[in-house]
């Protein structure tokens, strides 16, 4: 069978031309034999994971499209699994030449088989992911037996990995061609269903009639009604430990210089490794970059590897290694932020040696010589961050909303706001990327030093010595002791120094030397501004931002309750039961930014209108103390949230929050109450007392066209009223199955 949709054109596709996208689907096996769902899973991973993968090779490399169709591999969510595979951001013409890549490759595998090595790495990768300790452990077990299960499945087959992993194993022992039979079986024997999906040129009106009777208006009126809730269970403030439980770590010194922190923790024979450098030395002009840098950095090749050589070593003997741009904003000061790069990585305690060679062979020889696969990357990364829009949309608009209220936002948007969106966009648009390409060694040259790097260790008390010492090696033989430390001085008159954490203030190291952090202080002048993007969707993604207070302030655990009471309280009833959003709300994180938002949201104005009315609320003290109190147990229910054995000291890491700032901050949330809540919400939230910032993502708007106090964006002329996003994902899916 095959299946042609019509949609909108995508106006953030990297390439405006090629707009189609073409998938064939296979039906499977029964998600019941656990085995056989088990090795095709595996199997689809073959397939298409990684640039060593054969259809990776065959579609991406070739540069028909952007990447991989939205719903790829195998999908076990029905009694009869699937498996898909296509391409998006192809010209319609290509359609074919997709098709018949398809088939070829298929009929390859069935005569070549797959590389023992790439089998061997991918067994690596299950082993890795039964050891890694995560938050949501029950949960994801429960979904992942939830279809088998459903389908009157044995779930305990289910969780039966290792077992299946070893008679995995012996079939191939006992069949050197049994992977190669299963892709015969179900990728030519059989059916398939192909989907189409071509965007077509045209404006589409959302009409939508509204009747508005009896029974609506009874509903807007028990939507307005207190609910009486006094009947059902509930867990009291009283019932909170007054304390926590502390996370011990130990800090050393390389060279005096470089920091490192190692937290012993029950890791189940995994090791985590994070490392953090500064972007201080930076140039401006290089900035925009930095977000591609930490895409490609970990996937261009190094030292004598090349880019699929490069990826094989990192899932033969790690579980990740990648790297994210991070803005550190100041715990006491909102004027005051740390910007640098995180790298992170963990591996099996065996593997330590390797994965730390290969840190170092990055960090002394990132390999940026290939312009053609940088090619393949920015197309990747450009389609992904256009189709993220509709599903992130709300976070999109929060960052713009807090642009111009902190420095820290303004460099926030740049790496992760809309603006990282076009600027991609534009990158992916140029003809050649040999400039771009040029500026990734600058950045290296900046960023990849032990000169203002931190780094942290979780592993097992018995495994802390030896990692200590692959730790100590790989800083020692990275770029940076060149300087004598009396050479070393700030670059920039903007970035002054801070003790890395707060009660080694005044004190020493070993050496005689204060261990410090280098914090950029800006002159950043805070001024309100309402933006408006004009997307091709029909519904809103709306924030507002108030610039408020940082983590110390004593009145940050006030305004972070509130937050909480104004959602559960007002805002879910006024947003989402009354406006038909799909959700919206408040929150306050470690930014310092109060925001209000919503997501899909029919309305945009009223949306912010009942931003408003929510301050006026709080502002009137129109709560009680079961609502104070259901609002701090909200706010527990994350300070208290479980961490992961990798994540065990990060916040002390990463902002310099220590166990004694987390328990005050934790007697302040409990100290919280009626007079406090309306302080705060008189103090900052009343319009005119602190600086706001709105942004709204959407369609037109007549009545924001028509106030000049609204900055307009207004994107290609072929932009269109449509969700072309979401709409594709949903059609896809269905034709897909």
């Amino acid at each position: 069978r095959e299946c042609h949709i019509n949609c909108g054109p995508d106006s953030m596709a990297p390439d405006p031309a090629k707009q189609t996208t073409y998938s064939v689907s296979f039906l499977l096996g029964d998600i019941t034999d656990s085995f056989e769902a088990f090795t095709l899973n595996l199997l689809s991973s073959l397939l298409v994971s990684g640039p060593n993968s054969p259809f990776y090779k065959a579609l991406i490399d070739a540069r028909i499209g952007t990447d991989f169709a939205p719903v790829v591999g195998y999908d076990g969510s029905t009694r009869e699994a699937c498996f898909s595979v296509g391409l998006q951001g192809i010209a319609e013409q290509d359609v074919k030449v997709v098709k018949e890549i398809i088939a070829k490759v298929i009929d390859e595998v069935i005569e070549n088989g797959f590389e023992q090595e790439r089998i061997e790495a991918l067994l690596h990768k299950l082993e890795i992911q039964l050891k890694h300790q995560t938050t949501n452990f029950g949960l994801a077990l429960a979904s992942y037996i939830a279809a088998n299960w459903n389908h009157d499945g044995d779930p305990v087959e289910m969780l039966q990995i290792s077992e299946n992993m070893a008679r995995f194993r012996q079939s191939l022992k006992d069949n050197p061609r049994f992977l190669q039979d299963k892709v015969k079986h179900y990728f030519k024997i059989s059916s398939m269903y192909h989907t189409c999906i071509r965007p077509y040129y045209m404006v589409l009106k959302l009409l939508v009639g509204i009747a508005m009777g009896i029974a609506g208006l009874e509903l807007i009126t028990a939507q307005s009604r207190p609910q009486d809730a006094s009947s059902l269970p509930a867990l009291k403030v009283s019932d909170i430990q007054q304390t926590f439980a502390l996370t011990p770590v130990e800090m050393t010194y390389i060279e005096d210089e470089v920091p490192v922190q190692y937290c012993s923790q029950p890791t189940n024979g995994v090791v985590y490794f994070k490392a953090f450098t500064s972007l201080n030395t930076l140039p401006e002009e290089l900035k925009p970059y930095v977000p591609l840098f930490c895409n490609v950095i970990t996937r261009m090749g190094c030292g004598s590897l090349d880019y699929r050589q490069q990826d094989q070593q990192i899932e033969l003997k790690t579980g990740e290694m990648s790297a994210s741009p991070k803005i550190l904003q100041d715990n006491d000061n909102l004027d005051m932020y740390e910007q640098g790069v995180l790298f992170t990585s963990l591996c099996l305690e065996r593997n330590l040696p390797d994965m730390m060679h290969l840190w170092m062979d990055i960090f002394n020889n990132p390999r940026f010589d290939d312009e053609e696969h940088l090619r393949v990357l920015v197309m990747m990364a450009a389609q992904e961050l256009s189709n993220g829009i509709p599903d992130s949309g709300h976070l999109y608009a929060a960052v713009r909303a807090g642009k111009t209220l902190t420095a820290a936002g303004r460099l926030q948007e740049m790496f992760n706001g809309i603006s990282q969106v076009q600027h991609m966009k534009r990158i992916a648009e140029k003809p050649e990327l040999l400039t771009v390409l040029r500026k990734l060694p600058r950045i290296k040259t900046h960023l990849m030093s032990n000169e203002n790097m931190r780094c942290a260790v979780n592993a097992t008390p018995q495994a802390i010595p030896d990692v200590s010492m692959e730790v100590e090696k790989f800083i020692r033989n990275i770029p940076g002791f060149g300087k004598k430390k009396k050479d070393k001085k700030l670059i920039r008159s903007n970035v002054t120094e801070k003790p890395l954490n707060p009660e080694d203030a005044g004190s020493e190291v070993s050496g005689g030397s204060e261990a410090t952090k280098k914090i950029v202080f800006s002159s950043f002048k805070a001024c309100q501004m309402k933006t408006h993007f004009q997307l091709p969707f029909p519904v809103n993604y709306v924030s507002e931002c108030v610039r408020t207070v940082p983590y110390m302030n004593p009145d940050f655990p006030s305004l972070l309750v509130l937050a909480r009471l104004l959602t559960s309280k007002f805002l879910h009833r006024e947003i989402r039961e009354k406006g038909g959003a799909y959700g919206g709300g408040a929150m306050l994180n470690h930014s310092g930014l109060f925001t209000f938002y919503s997501y899909r949201d029919p309305n945009s104005l009223d949306t912010i209108s009942a931003f408003r009315r929510s301050v006026d609320w709080a502002k009137a003290g129109k709560f009680t103390q079961e609502d104070i109190d259901e609002a701090k147990l909200s706010v527990f229910s994350t300070v208290d949230a479980p961490v992961a054995p990798s994540n065990k000291g990060l916040d002390r890491f990463l902002y310099g929050i220590s166990d004694e700032m987390k328990q005050k901050h934790r007697e302040q949330l409990f100290a919280v109450d009626h007079d406090s809540l309306v302080g705060v919400a008189n103090k900052y939230l009343t319009t005119g007392h602190s600086p706001w910032g709105t942004a709204i993502l959407g369609p037109k708007n007549e009545s924001i066209a028509r106030d000049p106090t609204w900055v307009q964006r207004i994107g290609r002329s072929q932009w269109i009223q449509f969700s072309v996003g979401p709409a594709i994902a949903i059609l896809f899916e269905a034709g897909g199955k």
